[in-house]
């Protein structure tokens, strides 16, 4: 018999569910617990007594299963909550100017804008803008200045014909007076028009550029 007080606190620890269902299987498989060690109590020889120890290892298995179930309840909450504050706070962006950090812009009315920022100048930087698809359109050759600047592109492509709005990534390749390469960070500067809610964490929506709530370093009023 203490085989099924074992397997009736492993069935305890199996299978999943939602908490209210957990619960209960809980309780069921506890009164059953009990049930089946009160009758081994009751017929265990005199001669070979039953060995305690077993027993309190199933009393605490059946404790650490039913913690772990509250655990999970308040983890659950706190998920919820988290989520809830992120949608308010992702609402709050909806026509407001955000930036954050990555290659890619909006090419709308004939602009598009990068703030390009270098730990130091580079005196040659081969700058590329690229489509979608990852066509380089458009290409210059200039020298950069240490620290912030922006980078504008008229959506002229490098056969002078006007490229079609939409969203665009640059490449930059720079290195100094020594030869040296020199790192380039680029951030992206756009009205959030929109939301993606359907994720894990919300998504801001500038034209067709997605940028991830937690990745917005900046935000003004437009």
């Amino acid at each position: 018999m203490a085989a099924g007080i074992g397997a009736t606190a492993q069935q305890a620890t199996a299978g999943g569910g939602t908490a209210a269902a957990d619960r209960q299987n809980i309780a069921d498989n506890f009164d059953q617990f009990l049930l089946l060690l009160t009758t081994q109590l009751q017929n265990q020889s005199p001669l070979d007594p039953l060995d305690t120890n077993q027993f309190t290892q199933q009393l605490v298995q059946f404790a650490s299963v039913e913690q772990q179930i509250k655990t999970n309840e308040m983890l659950g909450s706190l998920i919820t909550s988290t989520r809830a504050a992120n949608v308010s706070t992702a609402s709050s962006f909806i026509g407001r100017r955000i930036e954050a950090a990555g290659p890619q812009a909006e090419l709308a009315d004939g602009q598009a804008q990068w703030t390009l920022t270098l730990p130091r100048a580079a005196s040659r930087a081969v700058i590329e803008v690229v489509d979608s698809s990852g066509t380089v359109v458009a290409a210059e050759t200039r020298s950069l200045q240490a620290g912030e600047q922006t980078f504008t592109w008229d959506g002229r492509t490098s056969t002078g014909a006007q490229a079609p709005d939409g969203t665009y990534a640059i490449r930059v390749q720079a290195r100094d007076a020594a030869g040296q390469p020199v790192e380039v960070s680029t951030t992206f500067s756009g009205i959030v028009d929109a939301l993606d809610l359907t994720g894990d964490e919300p998504v801001l929506i500038s034209g067709g550029v997605r940028v991830p709530l937690g990745a917005v370093t900046g935000v003004s009023d437009v």
